[in-house]
């Protein structure tokens, strides 16, 4: 099979926005889609276990030696972009910060507010990120999946696929994204885009704590609430186990102050969920995708 590149023993830590993670076993960054499904060929055909990050952001390695394949998809940057008639095509390891600011040069609008989302199209799309009740599931078209048990490449439509609330039915089944084509709204002013993108960006480094690493958003928001809030009321930002500290800047927000390990930040997480639960009734579901853990 040709174009099979992979490394072994690589740190994962250095692959995740909060900067924990055990070792891959075996580790690839495949640079276009072919690569990237070479690999995946690989893994069903050697019995390997395979593990998909893109930006890293939104997930949780545990500490661990991580046998089987990990793929990171950041090297696989493919877009393109019409401006005429706002057609995106873009790989699933498309960095959505990127991509926003190339949507706001072309005309295109309704992407502005994923600047700031330190996430890739792929995993955006898989985890359904958003900001309040924009989601880029608003956006697609359809993807290009392959079926890591079948080996079969298929496109499925917007339509076809359940989205919820911060779920798509990727999380669940064995199709992994390869490539995702989207529409935004086209012939928008250049000028007006690029300021409020700006803006956008400029107002998420103001309140979130970007200085240090961190998953971005842990919980869910429930219904009619928000987590970050719930945990403010309870006089919980601020608190620590061991390196990991819930953010003093924004109570959804868990830092690593440089020496956190996985076991820190997944008891930092359940005291969290225990403390609201006690207190508010509520039960706070992470947003967090974790690998290696026995959790959830």
């Amino acid at each position: 099979m040709k174009n099979i590149y992979f490394e072994k023993k690589i740190k994962l830590s250095n692959y995740t926005t909060i900067k924990v993670g055990g070792f891959a076993e075996y580790f690839s960054q495949p640079k276009n889609a072919d690569e990237f499904i070479n690999l995946i060929k690989w893994s069903h055909f050697n019995n390997q276990e395979c593990y998909l990050i893109g930006a890293g952001s939104n997930l949780l390695i545990n500490n661990i030696f991580l046998k089987g394949l990990t793929i990171c998809t950041k090297k696989m940057r493919y877009i393109n972009i019409e401006p005429l008639t706002g057609i995106v095509e873009a790989d699933a390891g498309v960095m959505l910060p990127t991509m926003s600011n190339m949507l706001a040069k072309n005309g295109l609008q309704g992407g502005e507010w994923t600047v700031g989302i330190p996430g890739t199209v792929g995993g955006a799309i898989c985890m359904n990120a958003g900001s309040g009740k924009l989601s880029l599931a608003n956006n697609l078209l359809s993807v290009q999946v392959i079926d890591t048990k079948t080996l079969k490449i298929s496109e499925i439509q917007k339509q076809d696929i359940n989205f919820q609330y911060r779920f798509s039915p990727f999380q669940d089944n064995n199709l992994v994204i390869i490539r995702a084509k989207l529409h935004f709204e086209p012939k928008g002013n250049i000028e007006q885009l690029l300021e409020t993108t700006k803006k956008n960006l400029k107002r998420k480094i103001e309140t979130q704590p970007y200085d240090l690493p961190s998953f971005g958003s842990v919980f869910k928001n429930p219904t009619n609430s928000y987590a970050g809030k719930l945990i403010e009321e309870l006089g919980l930002k601020g608190f620590k186990i061991g390196g990991a500290e819930i953010s003093t800047m924004h109570g959804n927000f868990i830092v690593n102050n440089s020496s956190a390990n996985s076991k820190d930040i997944l008891d930092l997480i359940t005291v969290i969920q225990q403390k609201v639960l006690q207190k508010k009734g509520i039960s706070l579901q992470p947003e967090v995708r974790m690998i290696g853990f026995d959790y959830p």
